[in-house]
């Protein structure tokens, strides 16, 4: 495995010239098995010196989710406890007492697992519907828990019938791996959903009629259907390079993962073979990942233990889908290796339909796909450097005739990566800086003003790790998950909405060394902004030798 290193100067002076300060201050001092209060006043502390065989529970700084002060009735989903690749299954049966239409479906995963474990990538499928992608915390010796929650009530189609149930989370317990990972899902329904209502294309106060998967890679929609829209759970995993995509290099260029194009990713989907959308994949960065648990026990990386699908506005190719037959909806990853294996893409498809007809039928009017940039450019010497460019650009439009009028939509979307890796012969120092850009907008005229929705997300990776010759292995690491969204109706602004999730670490051990001779050391923290027309969030957490030292909330 290469060791993710380079030269991110400036984060390196963010954080200090070494890791993890002696006092620091906080807004409380947290014991492994407690949480310190948000809003408490600022006290100094004194960290221990270095990790030991326990560490706070895992938590991020992400806003719970929000639940109406209405009736609810749970439903357990899962329980089960992974040791091997042996999947969960079990029978989903509906709510009683809750009717079949919800104001929001909550999802609880609560975890648990002590010992040594790698961390590991899992899936929950209800009637072959995936409303989970999910990774686990590595274990302290004594043990740790954690929890997940998620809004899932766009799958409120699924929910209404009895499913199978199948989850897993692929495990390997042996005599070095000894840790069992234990966990417990559940479903929280809240009584009073709205009822079905012709909404319009594009409205997003409705939830999806119906949701539907894939049948040997085709799709059959509703003939009614007005308005789809795409999940793609994209992971690159699997232990392989395509874990660190964003750091393969060329086959040219001497390092130790490799891909033909190098490091740029773009997650397509097309039907029967056209491009129907494009999109940037997330950089998720597992609790193992960057050569360094340590920068993980606490606080994981953003989307680490909620993977959030790709979304592709599919209703331009509405009119097409409309026909009644099977449709081939493939999903690709470019700048793979022809032949290689590394990503998993399950796919969703959201679907509106219009209640007062039978039919609906409309046609692509214009698709214009630009040709994809994807450029490097490699400089050998005592740090090898690779610069890459990447970027592509799509715009679709259809219409579809509904029993409210005709409605158009227009999606584009414009994708962009640059990338700066570094490293020395033998991989000692490795390190990226990168940026990905991912811009959409989806406009719908039809029933009314002009209606258009702008998003503009913005990832961020900065990092180095070094292998000294005392074989002391320190990273410095900073990741942003960036969007802006804009809602406007005949020009004005309607809603907006801007998130700014950003983590930084700097975490240091010695290597090939066992457990309790790594001497570890590592501060990191996390700030999670939400604010717009709908209110504001703002939560900080920081830890230092896995004690939580600051938990701060403000709105």
């Amino acid at each position: 495995m290469s060791m993710l290193i380079g030269t991110a100067l400036a984060l390196s002076a963010l954080l200090g010239a070494g890791p993890a300060s002696a006092e620091i201050s906080a807004s409380a001092m947290a014991p492994a098995s407690a949480k310190a209060p948000a809003g408490a006043s600022p006290v100094t502390v004194t960290p221990p010196a270095e990790f030991g065989s326990d560490w706070h529970d895992p938590l991020t700084a992400a806003p719970p989710v929000t639940r109406p002060d209405s009736p609810s009735c749970q439903v357990t989903l899962a329980e089960a406890q992974f040791r091997d690749f042996t999947p969960y299954r079990g029978t989903y049966s509906p709510p009683n007492g809750c009717g079949d239409r919800w104001s929001k479906v909550v999802l609880r995963l609560e975890g648990k697992v002590r010992g040594r474990q790698f961390d590991r990538l899992g899936y929950l499928h209800v009637g072959g519907v995936e409303i989970l992608r999910t990774s686990t915390p590595e274990p302290s010796p004594d043990g740790i828990e954690w929890s997940v929650e998620k809004d899932v009530t766009r799958y409120s189609d699924t929910f209404r019938h009895s499913r199978d149930v199948e989850m897993l989370i692929g495990n390997v317990v042996d005599g070095t791996y000894t840790g069992v990972i234990d966990v417990k899902v559940t479903l929280t329904f809240y009584r009073g959903g709205p009822e079905r209502t012709p909404a319009p294309a594009g409205s997003s106060t409705r939830i999806p009629d119906r949701v539907l998967t894939l049948h040997d890679g085709t799709l059959t929609t509703p003939r009614n259907s007005e308005r789809l829209v795409a999940e793609v759970y994209a992971t690159g995993s699997g232990g392989g390079c395509e874990e660190d995509w964003y750091l393969t290099v060329p086959d040219s260029v001497p390092y130790s993962c490799k891909a033909a194009g190098g490091p740029y990713r773009e997650v397509q989907i097309s039907v029967d073979g056209q491009l129907a959308g494009i999109a940037a994949p997330f950089p998720t960065v597992w609790t193992g990942g960057w050569s360094n648990p340590f920068l993980w026990y606490v606080i994981p990386g953003p989307r680490a233990f909620d993977v959030k699908p790709i979304e592709y506005d599919l209703t331009p190719f509405a009119g097409i889908l409309d026909d009644g037959r099977p449709h081939r909806v493939e999903v690709s990853v470019a700048g793979v290796p022809a032949g290689q294996t590394g990503w998993s893409t399950p796919v969703n498809v959201l679907v509106w339909q219009d209640a007062k007809s039978v039919g609906v039928t409309g046609r692509l009017t214009a698709h214009r796909a630009g040709s994809l940039a994807n450029s490097t450019v490699y400089t050998p010497g005592s740090q090898n450097r690779l610069n890459a460019e990447g970027g592509h650009r799509l715009t679709v439009t259809g219409y579809v005739d509904t029993s409210h009028g005709r409605v158009t939509t227009t999606v584009s979307r414009t994708l962009a990566n640059s990338s700066l890796h570094r490293w020395t012969d033998g991989e000692n120092t490795d390190g990226l800086e990168a940026t990905w850009t991912d811009d959409e907008s989806v406009t719908v005229d039809g029933l009314g003003p002009v209606r258009t929705s702008r998003t503009h997300r913005t990832y961020t990776m900065a990092g180095t790790t070094t292998l000294g010759a005392d074989n002391r292995l320190r990273t410095v690491l900073a990741l942003g998950d960036r969007a802006a969204v804009i809602e406007t109706r005949d020009g004005r602004r309607t809603a907006w909405s801007r998130l700014d999730d950003t983590y930084t670490g700097d975490a240091a051990y010695t290597a090939n060394a066992p457990r309790d001779q790594r001497h570890a050391v590592g501060t990191t923290s996390e700030r999670y902004r939400l604010y717009g027309s709908d209110g504001c969030y703002d939560r900080r957490l920081t830890t230092v030798q896995g004690v939580l030292t600051e938990d701060r909330s403000g709105r």
